[in-house]
């Protein structure tokens, strides 16, 4: 039996052969890149035996406050929604904002798609449950905003998306590290831009902004979750699991890193300096994380920042030669990938912080 094909909506004619007329930006969200936000499948069995008696009392707090459901009403438009013209903003800011839209929405559908996955071919009912809430968000989140798209007529065709999208396999404990990262630093980035705009609300150009708040929490007891799913098993957080656990760090941090200079126009409109962005962004993540991880990165290491503002100026030449095209963009796209792949084992040699995990360490949103 495979235990890690795709998801039955992947596997359609619409994937393998017909295509339907799609928009650039449902383009967008198809393509798969290094920077691009991909969808996941894993070993569905191996997740069905998730045990979470040793969490019994965190866990099930965690689920009473997700049944109850806290934002069910938030994700709906009210009298806060201003009304803009996308086209009346300048073109770098338009184009690097529906960038942003985009990546945002392909995140939170890739959950919702794997979460929903899980539910349906699992038979843990308590597995199934928390997978089935999460989805739930997820869901509403990526409406959300293709809902903003469509008001643009730019909206994602999610259906084709979920046919569409290329998938990679991951194992469960992939997942688990991946994903409590993804959540806990969607949590920060949006809190620090919420809390940001609070303070400059004339650079509020857009107002889903406004959302933000109890967006994020909605991501924080996400990353709770996944918390809680790797403190059950101690073998996930120890021996030669811990230099997976920094790979993933250094790699959602750099990849953050390199996205967001890539949209300056975007971080300009909001007055945010993109690098005092993602360090406090970084800073309030590796605070979170020490719930969890048994060590947090150096941030204040020199060769931290020298490395990942190397690896920015390659994606930049990386862009160059696939622009060129040819030949000589092939070979000088092969090389400056060689060149990333030898900064990033750089920035992995950078010596980490222990951090002693404490016996009980479920966690409410800092504010």
């Amino acid at each position: 039996m495979n235990k890690h094909v795709e998801p039955d909506l992947a596997r359609s004619k619409a994937a393998a052969g017909a295509r339907p007329d799609i928009n650039d930006t449902t383009k967008t969200a198809v393509e798969s890149t290094m920077l691009n936000p991909r969808f996941y499948t894993t070993d569905f069995d191996e997740m069905d035996r998730l045990d979470v008696s040793g969490v019994r009392e965190e866990w099930d707090e965690l689920i009473a406050e997700m049944r109850s459901d806290p934002n069910k009403g938030h994700f709906k438009r009210n009298a806060d929604w201003d009304q803009i013209d996308i086209d009346a903003l300048p073109d770098e800011l338009r184009r690097e904002f529906i960038d942003f839209l985009v990546s945002s929405l392909t995140a939170e559908f890739s959950g919702c798609v794997l979460y929903k996955e899980m539910k349906r071919r699992g038979t843990n009912k308590e597995i199934c449950e928390l997978f089935g809430l999460m989805s739930r968000d997820e869901s509403r989140h990526a409406g959300f905003i293709n809902d903003a798209l469509k008001e643009f007529n730019i909206g994602v065709n999610m259906g084709f998306l979920a046919k569409a999208k290329k998938y990679t396999y991951f194992r469960p404990k992939f997942i688990y590290y991946a994903t409590y990262l993804s959540e806990k630093i969607g949590y920060a980035r949006y809190i620090t831009i919420y809390r940001h705009l609070q303070k400059n609300p004339d650079k509020r150009f857009h107002p889903i902004f406004k959302w933000f708040e109890e967006w994020c929490n909605d991501e924080f007891r996400h990353g709770e979750a996944f918390s809680l799913i790797m403190r059950s098993d101690p073998k996930l957080l120890s021996g030669a699991n811990v230099y997976w656990i920094k790979f993933f760090l250094l790699a959602v941090f750099s990849t953050m890193y390199v996205r967001d200079h890539a949209r300056p126009a975007f971080h300009k409109a909001l007055d945010i300096g993109i690098e005092d962005y993602d360090m406090k962004v970084f800073r309030l993540t590796s605070e979170i994380t020490k719930q969890v991880f048994p060590i947090t990165l150096d941030l204040d290491h020199p060769g931290f920042i020298a490395c990942v503002r190397k690896l920015n100026r390659i994606n930049d030449q990386v862009n160059a030669a696939e622009e060129r095209g040819g030949i000589s963009g092939k070979v000088a796209k092969a090389f400056h990938m060689g060149r990333a792949g030898l900064t990033f084992a750089r920035l992995y040699m950078i010596p980490t912080k222990s951090n002693a995990i404490p016996v009980k360490s479920r966690l409410q949103p800092v504010w």
